[in-house]
């Protein structure tokens, strides 16, 4: 029994250790599993944040603790030997072995690598320290290592005047100003010493400057380290030595306060202005009177009024085409560049964005000199990547190359407009006249060293950036060879009050555009107008006259007034139209066209007045649709039945309980055929709407027409994806839509004319021929006394008839051929109890001449008549009826006023447009509201239809 027991509790215990295998196992499979399917995330860290015992690995992104007596070095991305202890390897990172240095050699070389003896004291770092004026020396002249360090003297003596360098590990030359104005190496009063160079205390130079970096912008006016370091010196070097590094660096410290000029003050602008002033024996550079030698040329003089002859006397002398052998359309603009200490870089092309803030692809960046191309270009920047970008500024003088009939090479200087420059405190080149301009010539990008106060390593506390620039192009008025005048930069510069760089960004903008006097322009756009409002008022009389004859009306009274008015804005919106469409056939086809330049596209700023003429047409046009969509759904419309009854039935009599004789009816189904079909015919027009507008979508948006309208000399319709998109022009948008609306209607109406209506269907005909066969006639009068009569009385009698003596019908129609109105003894109908049989019973014996108080007779119209849509003879005793045989009652119907809707829905497209420069919404819009009058028509003209003939509006689709 023991034993079994212990069978039992060793095959527990198999058990349970083959358990604890498999859990294992399992556990280990689920951990693969889990490190299979890691997240790939860390904590960030950046170099600053690491701890003053830690470096930042490179490799792995993160701090990491340096060694044993080891700290962080300046860069943060290693670790050195603390102070006392020298290096016995270095292999970059943690791999540094540092050993503490002897108690008799406490000192460490400079290099780090050796202990040695320093007899002077240390430093903070643990190296050897040297007097001022001495320079340290830790080996021999062949690199043997010294037991203990030495401090020599440099020799400041005459014989020598040599001085310890900055580093303080040799000794140098002193400077030559120290020189020339003690004789030693020392500055010592009554000299002056400013900015490492010394001066005379004799001499006439202005005693009061002032290191203040004004911006104007916000107002404040604080004292700038770099001014206060080397304004002095380099104006006085300036002055009494003529340096040219010196000028110019006096005159980027002008640049930097905005070329800025004030008397009161001996700012840097006045001091450079002082300079110019008393140096006027030196001859000038180039024979510009504006720039004197060793100085740099920053104004265009400093009277108000030279501007407008800079910019608009002297064409430059080269041609710019678009075309042909001689084509020419770069603008070779290149840049002399400065340092802020006034050292001459080079010499470089702006092309690759050299004044575009805002990055982008190459090719993009230089479209912006592609003559005739109008440029924009955006962006938001941060400020700590100006911060990072623009350690100092760099200054830029601008030039245009071009080369002459003999191939020689010049550059034209390129004049700058600052909006921000103050002259005495007063914005001078933000006024609209250019009189008053102050033109300069040096630029800069960004400036983040003239904001930092006290130390020039601080964080500035304003920064100026350059956020608005353009580039102004101005073509020689009535030039056929593409002359220009000389380029204008505008600049615009914003102050930023520096909080947190991280989270504070600046919008900055580069711009290219060109203009052109615009003036006999706008003269021939008056003329234009002037001649044809004077016609469209004639033509308004006309018609104003004719609706008077139409409605009886002698007087001229108020009513009469309003519907000049509206005649007059239909004909003046007609005016309108013409006007711009003209103009903007004109500038798409002579700006894209052109060889040699001679015509540009009118800036954004002067096309208001052609938006403006765009706006006044489509609101005249609308009112003269409104008009007539209101006069077509208000006319009056009568259907007259001249189907006679066939022969006498028995009806039974209500409440006599007899029969009589009477007369069959009539039926009524072929008036509300007739209805029916006229109702139909209302909104029939020459073009189909929704053809129009997918059509004139496909050849815009798809074909590519849309490119026509961008603002540059390309006349192709496709673009590639990675080349510059210049803007659009509204005019040429304007031109390309409405040319691309009128000859898609125009090819639609001559196909609906020519083929459709002779070959497949026409309803305006077919409406006439369905009375004729209905034995129905017509009667719409659209005005008080006047209206149109569509004659469908049957010459056979009868219309309700079987087939053969319908066909019989109709072969003794075709010999008789068609009929006129005739003077016939007319029939009289019984007495009905309807007013609609009243009325059809009057109106047919008035056309069959019963009446002999109220009888009319026929004509035909004259010439002069049909041409002016009016009528001269005015109805006395007798009505006229006038022959038609143009259908002129489509006058009332859609289809009668094609050129109205035509011009209407175009001037709706284009207006839409204009104002949201999207194609796409202005097709849906404008066949959104063709289709909401569409059914306002339709709607209100059954109604219409219903009440004036009894028609039930259910029998009307």
């Amino acid at each position: 029994m023991v034993t079994g027991c212990r069978g039992a509790w060793v095959a527990m215990a198999a058990w349970f250790a083959f358990s604890i295998a498999t859990a294992t196992v399992f556990l280990l499979l689920v951990l693969s599993r889990v490190s299979q399917a890691q997240v790939f995330f860390f904590p960030f860290r950046q170099p600053e944040t690491c701890g003053h015992n830690e470096y930042f690995d490179i490799s792995a992104l993160s701090c990491v603790p340096c060694g044993a007596n080891q700290r962080q070095d300046a860069r943060g991305t290693s670790c050195v030997c603390l102070p006392g202890f020298q290096m016995i390897s270095n292999n970059g990172g943690p791999n540094i072995i540092c050993k503490k240095c002897p108690e008799n050699m406490k000192g460490v070389t400079e290099d780090g690598w050796n202990c040695i003896s320093c007899p002077a004291g240390l430093t903070a770092e643990g190296k050897c320290h040297c007097p001022t004026g001495h320079i340290l020396v830790e080996r021999d002249v062949n690199g043997t290592l010294l037991s203990q360090a030495t401090c020599k003297l440099c020799d400041g003596s005459e014989n020598s005047f040599m001085v310890a360098n900055a580093l303080g590990n040799r000794c140098v030359r002193c400077e030559p100003t120290f020189i020339n104005t003690s004789r030693s190496c020392t500055c010592s009063e009554p000299n002056i010493l400013t900015g490492g160079l010394c001066f005379s205390s004799t001499g006439n130079f202005p005693p009061r400057m002032t290191s203040a970096a004004r911006y104007g912008e916000l107002g404040v006016s604080l004292t700038s380290e770099w001014f206060a370091k080397y304004l002095q010196s380099s104006a006085a070097a300036c002055w009494v030595y003529a340096n040219l590094t010196s000028c110019q660096a006096l005159g980027n410290m002008c640049v930097m306060n905005m070329n800025s000029y004030e008397s009161s003050t001996f700012d840097a602008c006045r001091l450079f202005q002082f300079i110019f002033e008393n140096t006027a024996g030196l001859r000038t550079v180039h024979s510009f009177s504006f720039w004197r030698q060793n100085l740099p040329w920053l104004f265009y003089g400093d009277q108000l009024g030279l501007a407008p002859q800079v910019l608009s006397t002297t064409p430059l002398p080269t041609n710019f085409s678009f075309k042909g052998q001689n084509q020419n359309t770069k603008l070779k603009f290149v840049a002399a560049s400065y340092d802020v200490r006034g050292n001459f870089l080079k010499w470089q092309t702006l092309e690759g964005g050299v004044l575009q803030l805002c990055p982008d692809t190459e090719t993009r960046l230089n479209a912006a000199y592609s003559f005739g191309t109008t440029y924009q270009q955006s962006c938001e920047i941060p400020v700590s990547k100006l911060l990072t970008d623009f350690p100092t500024p760099i200054f830029y003088d601008v030039y245009l190359e071009y080369t002459d009939e003999n191939q020689h090479r010049y550059i034209w200087a390129v004049p700058v407009l600052n909006l921000n420059l103050q002259h005495n405190k007063i914005f001078v080149n933000q006024d609209s006249s250019s009189g008053k301009w102050l033109l300069t010539r040096r630029i800069f990008l960004v400036d983040t060293l003239s904001g930092r106060e006290n130390d020039l390593e601080s964080q500035p506390r304003l920064v100026r950036v350059a956020t608005q620039i353009s580039l102004s192009i101005h073509l020689v008025p009535n030039t056929k060879n593409g002359n220009i005048y000389p380029p204008l930069i505008t600049i615009a510069y914003s102050d930023v009050d520096v909080r947190d760089p991280t989270s504070q960004s600046v919008e900055v903008s580069f711009s290219v555009r060109y203009e052109m006097d615009q003036g006999e322009a706008h003269v021939q756009t008056d003329i234009a107008l002037g001649v044809l409002g004077g016609l469209a008022v004639l033509s308004s009389l006309l018609k104003t006259a004719g609706w008077k004859r139409r409605v009886g009306s002698p007087m001229i009274d108020l009513q009469t007034v309003v519907k000049f008015l509206v005649y007059y804005a239909g004909d003046l919106a007609n005016v309108f139209f013409i006007i711009t469409v003209g103009t903007g056939l004109y500038w798409l086809i002579f700006f894209k066209a052109q060889k040699s330049v001679s015509v540009l596209l009118p800036v954004p700023a002067q096309e208001e007045r052609f938006v403006t003429f765009v706006g006044c047409a489509f609101a005249l046009k609308a009112l003269q649709f409104l008009h007539k969509l209101i006069s077509q759904i208000t006319i009056d419309i009568f259907f007259i039945d001249w189907e006679r009854p066939k022969g006498k039935v028995l009806k039974a009599v209500e409440g006599e309980g007899g029969v009589r004789n009477a007369t069959v009816p009539v039926s009524i189904w072929r008036t509300y055929f007739v209805a029916n079909e006229w109702n139909e015919i209302q909104t029939v027009r020459k073009i189909n709407p929704l053809f129009q507008v997918l059509t004139v979508l496909f050849f815009l948006e798809v074909v590519g027409f849309k490119n026509l309208a961008l603002m540059d000399s390309s006349s192709s319709l496709s673009r590639s994806q990675s080349s510059y998109i210049a803007p659009y022009s509204r005019i040429l948008r304007y031109a390309v839509s409405a040319a691309a609306w009128l000859v898609i209607a125009l090819m639609q109406i001559v196909f609906f004319v020519v083929f459709y209506e002779r070959f497949i269907e026409d309803k305006i005909r077919q409406f006439v021929d369905l009375c004729c066969m209905s034995n129905i006639s017509v009667f719409l009068l659209s005005h008080k006394c006047f209206g149109y009569y569509i004659h469908g009385r049957s010459v056979h009698g009868h219309a309700d008839t079987n087939m053969e003596e319908m066909n019989m019908n109709l072969k003794r129609e075709a010999r008789n051929g068609p009929a006129r109105l005739l003077s016939s003894p007319a029939s009289t109908f019984e007495q009905s109890i309807k007013a609609y049989h009243t009325m059809n019973k009057f109106l047919g014996s008035f056309i069959d001449h019963v009446h002999k108080e109220m009888d009319y007779f026929i004509k035909d119209k004259l010439l002069l008549e049909r041409i002016l849509g009016m009528e001269f003879m005015e109805p006395m005793e007798k009505s006229i009826f006038y022959n038609d045989e143009g259908y002129s009652f489509s006058s009332v119907l859609y289809y009668g006023n094609e050129a109205t809707l035509l011009i209407y829905d175009l001037l709706f497209f284009c207006v839409v447009d204009l104002a949201c420069q999207n194609f796409i919404l202005a097709a849906c819009l404008t066949y959104l509201q063709q289709e909401i009058f569409r059914f306002i028509r339709n709607t209100v003209g059954q109604k219409n239809l219903a009440s004036k003939t009894l028609v039930d509006q259910r029998f009307l689709i």
